[in-house]
């Protein structure tokens, strides 16, 4: 019996498009798609625009089948999928402020990513606009008696990135949490516009500081499947142990971070300095703190020599002696569990229906990962588990970055004991015709995507989805009937991404 998929793209399937098809469709099954997304049998993955056309990246929520469908949009207008599935939102909001591509029926027409300050709309599409500047951004209005609203950001105490938070609360009690981001918005899709790959993946990596592994990697994939190109086996080695060591260092001071606020400082001093252990070890074994611009289509830039894997070695061994006490002191310090547990409990209803990935989805119940639900080499021969909780609170979302500490440990140990020898990058020759090529890579924070055309050897379109767009959303939910003073601890707990959000 054909899968759902399969039944949107028959007859439909356009070549030259890996590893996924994509399929152009018309305004009729635009609309049914939106709808099976709505009842949960479709997962949405990304929505993305170019001049005159809409694309939506989905997964079928049983097979986990991928596939990509295009609506062109010559008026540049296209039936909303956010009127009937609300993760849409913000992408269409995006869409519109980049390229000019209006979705009709959309609940909230306002900017997202444009704050009137580029000196022009629709800077990305075919009609580039000098009209007035956007209306004054007007919040949500809350009703209901002794309401009262706190402002906070977009500048934050300490070195974070920008962020406007509009709080509606009863006292204490918060009853809406309404997100302006936007801030750090770099015109990186933008930037991407005809460079070749080599500056292309440099962009890539920046992205996001915390992960320019994850955005290096999936990008080289994207590349490598438009192209063809069969990487090196010791470069997709070398690369799960960039994005493990990657996985580690963030996981480490995320544990730390949130127990910070919960005004726990101790367990933030002894995860910070494992958490630098491991960005040291990199360094001494990639040459850079973060690994930026190692990954590269083709493979890697560096190879791993005997120093940094005795280096990478050494630190997974003290990891192993101290991090055991550290979360034996998070389970036994009943003040920091009072602060975590119950405390910001994300539905796993939401979380399926947002498709959250990473701790947040995990914490919530739902188990996808792409490393294992995707199994792309080398992960589809290695041991390790993907966990899952239910509660869904701060807790659950430590206690998921704990034992994904100790999978990364295991995943890395694996990695350094069956490392191959051979080439570490296969060269990209330049192909006339289009090619195109998509990639999901699991970052630390969940499924990274990157879609991409290019021509003649150069980037004709690129489009970067962080696991942020689908996660910043699920903090409103999360934070509603907690206390003001635990947003910090919430919103450290998602330790979503501004800048992947704001591209």
């Amino acid at each position: 019996m054909p899968s759902l998929l399969d039944r949107i793209l028959e007859g439909r399937q356009i070549q030259q498009r890996r590893p996924w098809p994509r399929a152009v469709v018309g305004a009729h099954l635009w609309k049914f798609v939106a709808n099976e997304l709505a009842q949960g049998r479709l997962n949405l993955l990304g929505l993305w625009g170019e001049p005159s056309t809409v694309h939506m990246a989905i997964m079928e929520e049983g097979t986990a089948e991928i596939a990509i469908v295009s609506l062109d949009c010559p008026d540049h207008a296209y039936p909303s999928v956010g009127l009937h599935h609300p993760p849409a939102l913000r992408l269409e909001r995006a869409a519109n402020d980049l390229f000019g591509l209006s979705a009709e029926g959309l609940p909230d027409t306002r900017p997202w990513l444009d704050h009137g300050n580029w000196g022009m709309r629709f800077p990305l599409g075919d009609r580039v606009s000098a009209l007035p500047q956007p209306a004054p951004y007007r919040f949500l209005p809350v009703q209901g008696d002794g309401m009262h609203q706190i402002a906070v950001g977009p500048v934050h105490a300490g070195i974070i990135e920008p962020g406007h938070f509009r709080f509606t609360a009863s006292g204490e009690t918060v009853v809406r949490l309404e997100q302006r981001l936007g801030y750090a918005h770099k015109g990186i899709e933008g930037l991407m516009a005809g460079a070749d790959l080599d500056r292309a993946v440099q962009l890539a990596g920046r992205v996001s500081g915390d992960s320019t592994v994850a955005y290096a990697y999936a990008f080289s994939k994207a590349a490598e499947a438009a192209l063809e190109l069969v990487v090196p086996d010791r470069a997709v080695w070398l690369r799960a142990l960039l994005a493990e060591l990657e996985r580690l260092a963030n996981h480490l001071g995320d544990i730390g971070a949130i127990c910070n606020d919960a005004s726990f400082a101790l367990m933030h001093a002894h995860c910070s300095v494992l958490r630098e252990s491991v960005l040291r070890a990199a360094n001494t074994a990639f040459g850079h703190r973060l690994m930026r611009d190692v990954i590269v289509p083709g493979g890697v830039a560096r190879d791993l020599n005997d120093e940094g894997k005795a280096t990478i070695q050494a630190t997974l061994d003290n990891i192993r002696l101290r991090f055991p006490a550290l979360v034996e002191l998070y389970d036994n310090t009943a003040s920091l569990q009072d602060r975590t547990v119950d405390t910001g409990v994300l539905k796993p209803a939401l979380a399926r229906q947002y498709a959250a990935g990473g701790y947040v989805g995990r914490g919530s119940g739902r188990s996808f990962d792409a490393r294992r639900t995707l199994a792309y080499p080398p992960y589809d021969g290695l041991r390790f588990e993907v966990p899952v909780l239910n509660e869904g609170d701060v807790n659950a979302r430590v206690w998921i970055r704990v034992r994904e500490v100790e999978q990364s440990l295991s995943l890395i140990d694996q990695m350094l004991d069956r490392l191959p020898k051979g080439p570490l990058r296969t060269p990209a020759g330049r192909q006339a015709e289009v090619r195109e090529g998509m990639a999901v890579v699991e970052g630390f924070r969940g499924d990274v995507l990157v879609w991409l055309r290019l021509r003649d050897g150069r980037i004709e379109r690129c489009h970067l989805r962080d696991p942020s767009w689908f996660q910043w959303p699920l903090l409103e939910a999360a934070i509603e009937n907690n206390i003001v003073a635990d947003f910090p601890l919430c919103n450290k707990s998602f330790n979503c991404s501004y800048s992947g959000q704001d591209l």
